[in-house]
């Protein structure tokens, strides 16, 4: 046991950053909205995030390259090679711009709720201060260079708000007849349809895929490692997954009807907390938007530098700029006179609507035997890989179709 929690490592770090202030307001959502019946969109979610987690982490350690490294020097002809770097770049860069934009609105959702409001008005044009605030303090981080206590200090935080979901859902004593319908039988009831998407989107970070076979490759170098990290996985995630599902939970219990900000997220909390639940919370999504604010612009200029080529050191100039260009963009969205918890919820949608691409890169790359040998994917591992494809691009369609009204 031991000799496991020592080899715990990259999938916490994947972990954490799924558990953040769309985790808390999607699943919050989806329990106020809908009860206990999406609750088996977790656990399909957390099985596929194991799953294609497993395989981009058998690539980092197998190969010992990230997946922007194998893109730019593995892939021919020449013409795959040019749209899968432009597929990757759209959906990592792009899709990232997006995320970012929710990652600062539920900081900016946490400030409010601990500080109240600060715009700055302009004619008609009306500016929330706050995303500008947490924008500068991501970048003095970022340029510091040296933000590991502090992100730390952050990611306690967050524990302390998801021990207390999880405290909350046994207090809650919820009926086991429903739990157990709303966990094993699937389920998509009317207008559920993106609520679902951004519940998958949310757990299944397209970013968090690329990430995992860079931190895997410096974690293990051997082959024989990959036991070490089907461990961390299954414990990381899954404990994620709990996390996600004591959210929900929390807010089927609670007497709400709609969520409009963060207060009203704090209401699930106030049978265990009372009157400090609503400080926790803010202080929760501040952390929780604070730390993906900074890993959402460096993992899109990870990804980019990688299949460019280019230095991808903290100092270098085009890191820096896909880096402030992704939070330059957050900034300015959450800036404006949006209401924060649907952008939030937009950004996990956009996620769910990337996945596809990404999967499919993935797929073709495990497969590939010049770069894994042996360690390629077995006929099982591929048709559940296609099923995930398949499922993730039926539901990227359909909600398409359904934010254009043609459902």
């Amino acid at each position: 046991m031991n000799h496991i929690f020592k080899n715990l490592g990259p999938a916490t770090l994947i972990t954490a950053a799924f558990i953040g202030p769309g985790t808390v307001t999607l699943c919050s959502i989806a329990g106020v909205s809908f009860g206990y019946q999406l609750l088996w969109t977790i656990l399909v979610a957390i099985a596929a995030t194991i799953f294609l987690q497993e395989m981009v982490m058998r690539i980092g350690v197998v190969s010992q390259s990230s997946m922007g490294e194998i893109i730019r020097n593995k892939i021919n002809p020449k013409g795959l090679k040019v749209i899968l770097i432009f597929l990757t770049i759209s959906a990592i860069v792009m899709g990232n711009s997006v995320y970012q934009a929710g990652n600062i609105s539920g900081a900016v959702l946490g400030l409010e709720t601990i500080f109240s409001h600060c715009y700055l008005s302009m004619d008609s044009l009306k500016l929330n201060l706050y995303p500008l605030v947490v924008g500068i303090v991501a970048m003095a981080l970022f340029y510091v260079g040296n933000y590991r206590i502090i992100e730390r200090v952050l990611i306690c935080v967050v524990l302390l708000m998801s021990l207390s979901f999880m405290v909350s859902t046994i207090v809650l004593m919820p009926p086991i007849k429903e739990l157990l319908y709303g966990l094993f039988i699937p389920q998509v009831p009317q207008g559920s349809l993106l609520t679902v998407i951004g519940l998958i989107g949310t757990t299944v970070v397209p970013y968090n895929l690329f990430l995992h076979a860079h931190l895997s490759k410096k974690k293990w170098n051997n082959p024989k490692n990959l036991t070490h990290g089907i461990w961390d996985l299954m414990i990381s995630v899954s404990i994620g997954g709990i996390i996600s599902l004591s959210i929900m939970i929390t807010a089927a219990g609670s007497n709400l009807t709609s969520i409009h900000d963060a207060s009203d997220l704090a209401i699930g909390l106030e049978p265990l907390l009372g009157m400090h639940a609503k400080t926790l919370i803010g202080f929760g999504l501040f952390a929780a938007g604070l730390t993906s604010a900074m890993t959402a612009p460096l993992a899109a200029a990870f990804v980019t530098c990688n299949c460019f080529g280019w230095k991808s050191s903290l100092t270098s100039k085009p890191f820096r700029f896909v880096f402030l260009i992704v939070l330059a963009f957050g900034v300015i969205v959450s800036s404006l006179d949006f209401q924060l918890i649907q952008v939030i919820k937009f950004a996990q949608v956009a996620n769910g609507v990337l996945l596809p691409i990404i999967v499919g890169m993935i797929l073709i790359i495990i497969n590939r035997s010049d770069l894994l040998g042996s360690y390629v994917n077995s006929r099982i591992q591929n048709l559940i890989g296609i099923l995930i494809l398949l499922l993730t691009t039926l539901l990227s369609l359909k909600s398409i179709l359904s934010v254009f009204q043609f459902l």
